[in-house]
């Protein structure tokens, strides 16, 4: 392989891995604080990408101003849905709370999914792009869009790191996701950062979304794909790892970037392109079963 082609591979794997990590953050800051897996967060990727496409064809909002609006649209709809749904899993109000987690999330989900079926119809929709046109970087020729969109998303990644390691509310958080019991001993309201989570995980599934929705189309199912991405990406770094959630995307977009190279005809390619991200778990899962960045719990 050239030069030229494996630069190609390679930027193609860190923009995708951009678009990969904020939907895989959004999931482990929900798992790391309120401890669930949320089966609804293709779901509000969907959300996000249908609230770009109407605030850029209805309300006529410049692009960027128009994922900024998804983004805090997608936050209030996290908040409702945790304050709704999700807190009585910790405040005692059901028997068994990780079995009515799973049940009340994947009926969301399921609620979600046929909403938008419903109101949009299951034909896709192509929203404004955030740049037209095409970046060329030497013999390297990378499409407008998807280079602004991963370039919004690795800025909103760095200020969400930055957030987490010097606001109070971002220590907050850390601090709830390590311990519950110490984090509220030390006055720190568990409830609110709960709901700060689920919101916070909310608009960054929707960011992705919104982001994604200009590169390709929008639609009711648009979120399946990329969730299970998110899923394989967050038991890759460590369930509730933030590093492990950035590490983990990286590498998978670079095994799908560059194992599509490895078979001849690039259909075939394109078509094992989502299998590659399985044999990954799997492999990592059997050498080191808690993920790169996990610990590994001690039972009695």
């Amino acid at each position: 392989m050239s030069l030229p082609a494996i630069l190609e591979q390679a930027a193609n794997g860190l923009i995708i891995s951009s678009f990969y990590a904020l939907a895989a953050l959004g999931l482990a800051i929900i798992f790391g604080v309120l401890r669930i897996v949320n089966f609804a967060h293709g779901e509000l990727y969907m959300l996000g990408g249908y609230a770009y496409f109407l605030a850029v064809s209805a309300l006529g909002l410049p692009p960027v101003i128009a994922v900024v609006t998804a983004a805090f649209a997608l936050a209030v709809i996290g908040a409702a849905i945790e304050w709704l749904l999700i807190r009585p899993v910790h405040t005692a109000r059901v028997d068994r709370p990780d079995e009515y987690a799973i049940m009340i999330t994947f009926a969301l989900s399921i609620l979600l999914l046929n909403l938008a079926n419903s109101l949009f119809g299951p034909w896709p929709r192509r929203p404004e792009p955030l740049f037209r046109g095409r970046v060329e970087i030497g013999e390297l020729i990378v499409s407008g869009d998807r280079l602004a969109a991963a370039g919004i998303a690795v800025v909103l990644i760095a200020a969400l790191l930055m957030a987490l390691r010097y606001s109070w509310a971002g220590r907050a958080v850390r601090a709830v996701s390590q311990n519950r019991e110490a984090a509220a001993i030390f006055g720190i309201s568990v409830s609110r950062v709960g709901m700060l989570a689920f919101a916070l995980g909310a608009a960054l599934a929707g960011l992705a979304g919104a982001l994604m929705g200009p590169v390709f189309n929008v639609t009711p199912p648009m979120g399946v794909i990329p969730v299970i991405k998110a899923y394989v990406i967050v038991v890759l770094g460590g369930l509730g790892s933030i590093p492990g959630a950035i590490v983990g995307a990286v590498i998978l977009g670079q095994v799908e970037s560059f194992a599509t190279v490895l078979i001849p005809d690039p259909s075939r390619a394109l078509a094992y392109k989502d299998a590659y991200g399985l044999i990954l778990i799997v492999a990592v899962l059997l050498l080191r079963p808690q993920g790169l960045f996990g610990t590994r719990e001690r039972r009695a």
